[in-house]
């Protein structure tokens, strides 16, 4: 009976843990969605903002961003490979990212930035809050 009652302790203890594997989550952290953008040499500085803004509009109109963080190169070290451009996007599930890529204020968002963009960099990565 101690042994059931020890059993049933340690899975009502580790039930959320696993609740937080099956759904792709890991307690704790977020999951990272880096994107660098090099532009092409002919895109204007309007057209630059152009591609800004859209991206900066996607964590109002995507609910499954959880934090949303971007800016352009400034470092001193000239190693950025052309890439000028960082837009950090956060999630707390992998489930929130399957929802933020095929989302069509997402697909909207390329159709403004393909016609402007040289290269693409994107890792995701999980990361402790």
């Amino acid at each position: 009976m101690k042994k059931a009652l020890a059993l049933l302790l340690i899975l009502v203890a580790i039930a959320p843990i696993l609740h937080a594997q099956n759904s792709k989550q890991m307690p704790g952290k977020l999951l990272r969605h880096v994107v660098l953008l090099k532009f092409k040499d002919a895109s204007t500085p309007a057209d630059v903002k152009k591609v800004e803004d859209a991206f900066r509009e996607l964590p109002s109109k995507i609910k499954a961003v959880k934090g949303f963080e971007w800016g352009t190169n400034n470092s001193p070290e000239n190693i950025n490979q052309g890439f000028t451009h960082c837009f950090f996007v956060s999630f707390e599930t992998e489930k929130d990212r399957e929802e933020y890529l095929p989302h069509p204020s997402h697909k909207a968002f390329v159709d403004v930035l393909t016609p402007h963009l040289d290269k693409v960099l994107v890792i995701d990565y999980w990361a402790g809050k």
